[in-house]
């Protein structure tokens, strides 16, 4: 008889004095990195003959000293936060999804194509579609490394990272021989009909994805912290022989999650395309797939974490080019600092696990 998992009614609570000693050193830990990770990239800066000052200057005030700067942040925002969602939901199986990218090309290859052929249909069908289309195409192209692991033994990181490429040709056939815009100069689609794009708000305005990646991280947390699902999710990730022994199936979760994972990298794809560009651009992808992996690492996979940590990253990037206009320092210089951070995390982890094991 096979038995299903079910949560712990209840579970060993620590004593408030190790919750707020484990607290403070969270705490403590992220703010020695920052700093220490802005001091060091100070050094590098003013070794090379420019003002660290004027640099961070630029790097922290740009998303907030305009309405234009903070819209801008919050929509870079957006695809980070999906795409960091997207590696760190099949981290907690114990599973590394490394092709956000790919699946976010195919998604929103899939939602251009939709939105080109079906450009004159009312906004009330072709949005959905052109969302929902990219969530599945995700999924889909998540759900091939999945059953290729599943089926075969074949390793997630591999196959996701060539799935990656694979993708590139799929974006570079469909903008230069497909639907190509002879005009842009590049391969690029003609734009998908007004239907399919997101309405905006404010001013200057702002494209409504940016609600819909908030609603996704609020239901990441409750279904990772309070459903059956996400606790066997984690159990998988965290002792997958005695998830097996109570009920859950390994397997079917490792693939859900990977799948789970594309389909949210796919939902970035349909929102950059219908709520940034309005058609499918070679190299839309930019660098998200890294940073999601660095915004992913940095908050440790802590899902309520990672909308803050990305916010974080986002703030960063926008101010990558001011720092380059204002203070003539390469925006790569972000990159330094947004490395530097993940290894005194990671630093600050074994340094506490030091401290702790002293402590017995």
């Amino acid at each position: 008889m096979t038995t299903t998992a079910t949560p712990p009614t209840t579970a060993p609570a620590k004593p408030a004095g190790r919750r707020g000693t484990d607290l403070s050193w969270t705490v403590l830990s992220y703010a020695l990195a920052v700093l220490l990770a802005f001091v060091v990239s100070g050094i590098v800066i003013a070794a090379l003959g420019h003002s660290p000052v004027d640099a961070f200057r630029a790097i922290l005030t740009t998303s907030f000293k305009s309405s234009f700067g903070f819209v801008e942040t919050v929509q870079k925002w957006v695809p980070l936060v999906l795409l960091t969602l997207a590696f760190t939901i099949p981290l907690a199986a114990g599973k590394y999804n490394i092709g956000g990218e790919g699946q976010l090309l195919v998604g929103a290859t899939a939602s251009a194509a939709v939105g080109i052929i079906l450009k004159d249909a009312p906004m009330v069908v072709l949005l959905p579609l052109v969302l929902l289309v990219g969530v599945l195409a995700g999924g889909i192209y998540a759900w091939i490394a999945a059953w290729l692991m599943d089926r075969f033994g074949v390793n997630e990181i591999l196959s996701t990272v060539l799935l990656n490429f694979v993708s590139f040709g799929i974006v570079d056939y469909v903008a230069s021989e497909v639907w190509s815009d002879p005009a842009a100069g590049h391969p690029t689609t003609v734009p998908i009909g007004d239907g399919g794009l997101l309405p905006l708000v404010g001013t200057p305005p702002m494209h409504t994805g940016v609600v819909l990646a908030l609603l996704v991280c609020a239901a990441t947390v409750v279904v990772m912290r309070r459903t059956v699902p996400g606790y066997e999710l984690r159990a998988v990730g965290t002792n997958p022989r005695a998830a097996q022994v109570h009920g859950v199936r390994i397997g079917r979760v490792a693939v859900g999650s990977l799948v789970v994972g594309g389909a949210l990298a796919g939902f970035a794809g349909a929102i950059e395309v219908a709520g940034v560009h309005g058609k499918l651009i070679e190299g839309m992808q930019s660098n998200y797939l890294l940073l999601g992996i660095i915004i992913g690492l940095i908050a440790r996979g802590n899902a309520l974490a990672v909308p803050f940590v990305a916010f974080g990253i986002a703030v960063l990037e926008v101010g990558a080019s001011a720092m380059q206009r204002t203070a003539d320092v390469p925006s790569e210089m972000v990159l330094i600092v947004e490395a530097l951070i993940l290894l005194f995390l990671l630093f600050s982890d074994v340094v506490g696990t030091r401290l702790r094991r002293s402590s017995r």
